[in-house]
């Protein structure tokens, strides 16, 4: 009996495991603030690798955001975004972190968002080769 409870318990715990990622950013690094609180109030929207994120489900295609692996982003235009509810007023919530927690996601976005990109036009202007 108690063998296979923790039999189930053990199974259980791999399966909730399945597909999750973890923050990737060292915990030394100024950074790590801002990653745990991004993985925990934009995770379900946007995909950025160092904070163990990959975006919104196919399940719920209207919650979905840039995939900042591939955007480099600012961080005034990431204080922006949080402030206003992205850029085009679409689905974001205004104000998903505030005050210094703002601060953190913004720095963290700026340092590592855009790593997989070879280049990242600003609005009005012609990506690369095009």
């Amino acid at each position: 009996m108690i063998l296979a409870g923790a039999a189930a318990l053990g199974a259980s715990l791999a399966l909730a495991a399945c597909g999750s990622e973890q923050v990737s950013v060292p915990q030394s690094d100024s950074a790590y603030g801002g990653a745990e609180l991004f993985a925990q109030r934009c995770s379900g929207c946007h995909t950025l690798s160092p904070a163990g994120t990959v975006g919104s489900d196919a399940r719920n295609v209207r919650a979905e955001g840039p995939n900042l692996d591939q955007r480099v982003e600012t961080r005034s235009d990431v204080l922006f975004a949080i402030r206003n509810g992205g850029f085009t007023g679409s689905i974001m919530p205004q104000n998903v972190v505030t005050g210094r927690d703002a601060d953190a996601v913004a720095g963290f976005v700026a340092k590592y968002a855009g790593r997989q990109s070879t280049s990242s036009p600003q609005p009005g202007q012609a990506a690369a080769g095009g």
